[in-house]
């Protein structure tokens, strides 16, 4: 489900999850904390961390590929930290076996989470509190150390709970066109344009979640609607549809 909203003010997760009660997957977005709030009704939202936010910074200081790149053209290289590439190979480790359970039940994830990515998860914290004790506390290491640590809960939920990911990345792709596509569509030129895209782009996800190309399904159901009972418009929802074809072959 996509929503709109002209700005990034907190009020609009606020008012879109008004109603919900359970897990949210996302980043550390101060628009997001009062959901999060104990006596929050209907009920809590626990925060689950996305550990790709976590590494970003520490890849940032730990990238051995792009300084080979910059050797190659002649370019300066970018001064490395070795604490920084200790925690991204760890963080590495722990994405290695989410690999490895990827498309299991959230009871068979959680198990082997327990079995095999607790104690390196463990292991990771002791290693940043050692480091951090030892920096300034406007260093750039420092910085990125609390932002996990801060959030030790909510990164570690995944540790307590299978269905939890270890990363909001599905989310960040899903959006990837659109945050790209902006650019060229000169955004939607009115706050009502932004809601007609947003329930647009709901239903041409929502076909291709249902294995149905969005296009063939637009075409038909635009041909039909006028004339289809108003009662008996789930039957047009793309996880209900038959394409008009299929049906005047059923009936010949």
């Amino acid at each position: 489900m996509f929503h709109y909203s002209r700005d990034r003010k907190g009020e609009h997760p606020q008012g879109h999850l008004a109603r919900y009660a359970g897990i949210l997957q996302a980043d550390a977005y101060d628009g997001y904390n009062q959901l999060y709030l104990a006596g929050r009704q209907p009920g809590p939202i626990r925060e689950a961390a996305c550990w790709s936010h976590g590494r970003r910074p520490f890849f940032a200081m730990a990238d051995i590929e792009e300084n080979a790149r910059r050797k190659g053209t002649g370019k300066k290289e970018i001064p490395l930290s070795p604490i920084a590439i200790e925690v991204v190979r760890r963080i590495d480790a722990l994405f290695e076996i989410e690999r490895s359970i990827d498309g299991k039940s959230a009871e068979e994830r959680l198990q082997v989470r327990q079995t095999l990515s607790r104690p390196l998860v463990e292991d990771l914290q002791v290693y940043m509190r050692e480091q951090l004790a030892k920096l300034s506390r406007g260093h750039d290491l420092a910085k990125a150390f609390n932002y996990i640590l801060k959030r030790w809960v909510s990164f570690t939920l995944f540790l307590e709970d299978g269905r939890v990911c270890l990363s909001n990345n599905a989310a960040e792709r899903g959006l990837r066109g659109i945050a790209l596509g902006r650019k060229s569509w000169l955004f939607c030129g009115s706050d009502r344009g932004g809601r007609r895209a947003a329930a647009m782009y709901s239903l041409i996800v929502t076909a291709k979640m249902n294995g149905i190309d969005p296009q063939a399904w637009l075409t038909d159901i635009l041909a039909r609607i006028a004339a289809h009972p108003a009662h008996r418009l789930d039957e047009l929802r793309p996880w209900n549809w038959t394409p008009a074809s299929a049906l005047c072959a059923r009936a010949a």
